[in-house]
């Protein structure tokens, strides 16, 4: 049933999905970070490095003047999500079907989201300004065949959320190299959903409304950022080493009662851009992030329409560890191309970044690890955006 389908598109989760996941608190993910293992505390120049390192916004080229990003609408799905989804809509009303639906997917996680992130930004004569609006709804679920311990043939989370970024960024000469310092405030605004989906409820032919009736809660806050990166050496000397650090959501955002919540998060990174003869740019990036484990598992009980919750300390440093390489193959004023690849949640990523005149079109997989360390569920997933910029 369509409805049914629309409801898996527009609900979604951040920190954690029921008692099995742990996925950590994000508003952005941008295909072209992805590719390369999620890294770019140290490294920066895209308008969406707001998200993980606002000093990242003096490394924008200042020979590209103004940088806009118009109708950036990208997807991200679990490679198995369409095959459940059909099946589930096969099944109609039919109860039996439906419990043959479930029990095949039984223990599978899947995601969902779709969002867009429209920017303006320039950087000149040292100073870098960036502001954008963002929109994105997102979805996380895991399928219990036989029923969790609830009695719930799905456990679902979800928000649809949006708001504006502004972010700064300036370059300052030190005695050894550069320091880049940035700021960075958004507002967002969301609603988050969370509880249980039973067989009863997939039968119904308006199951959206009716989980957004029990479960729909409102949220908004308002986030500081602030960053650095600093540059020892002068371009072109020892590989051009940078170290980054970064204080996303200082004092929290005020929204953590609610699923989608986004705690403080400390972060650290580092990277090399030796210059490599016949090739535009290479890249290699490694950061470690939430160095004060901030984000948390979410358990639920279930008491007829009533759901509470408890949050504890997800603690694996593995989650935490990102790395990865891009390599800029041409960047010319009507085409350019780059490849990337990484390890995130110690699972390989690869990316495809293409700009043909003012279209652009980003391709890449990436792995979440959806366990809690004592369960693995891997969810392997697949972006694509496209675009118009310049």
């Amino acid at each position: 049933m369509i409805k049914r389908a629309i409801l898996l598109t527009l609900l979604g989760t951040t920190t954690s999905l029921m008692a099995l996941g742990a996925e950590h608190a994000y508003l952005y993910k941008d295909p072209r970070i992805m590719g390369m293992g999620g890294a770019n505390i140290a490294v920066g120049a895209y308008s969406t490095s707001i998200f993980s390192n606002p000093a990242g916004l003096a490394s924008i080229k200042e020979e590209n003047g103004y940088v806009v990003d118009l109708l950036g609408i990208g997807i991200s799905a679990s490679s198995g999500i369409q095959n459940f989804t059909n099946d589930l809509n096969d099944a109609g009303d039919n109860t039996v079907q439906i419990q043959a639906v479930i029990e095949k997917y039984s223990g599978d996680a899947f995601h969902f989201d779709a969002g867009n992130y429209t920017s303006f930004s320039s950087n000149s004569d040292g100073v870098a300004l960036s502001i954008g609006l963002l929109a994105a709804s997102d979805v996380n679920f895991i399928v219990h065949g036989n029923g969790s311990a609830n009695g719930a043939a799905l456990e679902l989370a979800g928000r649809a959320y949006g708001g504006i970024v502004i972010g700064g960024a300036t370059r300052l000469k030190m005695p050894t190299g550069s320091l880049d310092l940035g700021l960075g405030v958004k507002y967002i605004t969301q609603k988050s959903y969370e509880g249980p989906i039973y067989l009863t409820d997939l039968q119904q032919n308006d199951v959206a409304k009716t989980f957004q009736d029990k479960y729909e809660k409102s949220a908004s806050g308002i986030g500081v950022d602030l960053g650095l990166v600093y540059k020892p050496f002068e371009k072109g000397e020892f590989g051009n080493p940078s170290f980054g650090l970064s204080v996303l959501n200082l004092g929290s955002m005020g929204m953590n009662d609610n699923y989608g919540g986004q705690p403080m998060s400390v972060n650290i990174g580092a990277a090399l851009s030796p210059d490599v003869s016949f090739i535009d740019r290479f890249t290699i990036a490694i950061d470690y992030v939430d160095l004060l484990n901030a984000n948390k598992v979410r358990t639920y009980t279930y008491a007829g329409p009533l759901v509470a919750h408890k949050d504890y300390v997800e603690a694996d440093p593995m989650k935490r560890l990102r790395m990865g390489v891009t390599v800029g193959l041409i960047d010319s004023t009507y085409f350019s191309t780059a490849l990337s690849a990484g390890i995130y949640n110690s699972a390989y990523t690869a990316g495809l970044d293409m700009e043909v005149l003012i279209f652009k079109l980003n391709i890449t997989t990436y792995e979440e690890q959806m366990g809690t360390g004592s369960v693995d569920i891997p969810d392997r997933r697949y972006m694509a955006k496209i675009g118009i910029g310049w």
